[in-house]
């Protein structure tokens, strides 16, 4: 099954070797995502909800430059690094996701920069459009 690389426009270049995204027959699959800048630096220092929103926001990017929408997610994969952050993170992400929510889990881990309170992966269902 052929695949397609996703890079959205003015994407920076990953810390690691992956792509943003991959479609593959109809499924975009998004790497984890972290609240980074254009440098790779951490935004939103300290602010769980700003982290989430900056990452919702990218994944949502490569989704839409895939063909998709964020109505096509089945799947995310949450890392937090502190279970204090979890209300602030769930608020935020209830808004990109109003209607169905899609299926989930939540692990709290270390993430590659310290700075970084939540990472995202998500698996997203956009048929052939």
């Amino acid at each position: 099954m052929p695949k397609t690389i996703i890079v959205p426009e003015g994407t920076q270049k990953p810390i690691a070797p992956y792509s943003p995204g991959t479609l593959a027959d109809g499924v975009v699959y998004v790497s984890g995502t972290l609240p980074f800048d254009k440098n790779n630096d951490v935004v939103h220092v300290g602010d769980a909800a700003a982290q989430t929103r900056h990452v919702l926001e990218t994944i949502k990017s490569v989704i839409e430059t895939a063909g998709g929408t964020m109505e096509d997610v089945t799947m995310n994969h949450i890392f937090l690094t502190d279970w204090s952050n979890y209300q602030a993170i769930n608020k935020v992400y209830a808004e990109y996701f109003p209607g169905d929510k899609p299926a989930r889990y939540c692990v709290q881990c270390g993430l590659v920069k310290p700075d970084a309170l939540v990472e995202i992966a998500t698996v997203a269902h956009i048929g052939t459009k």
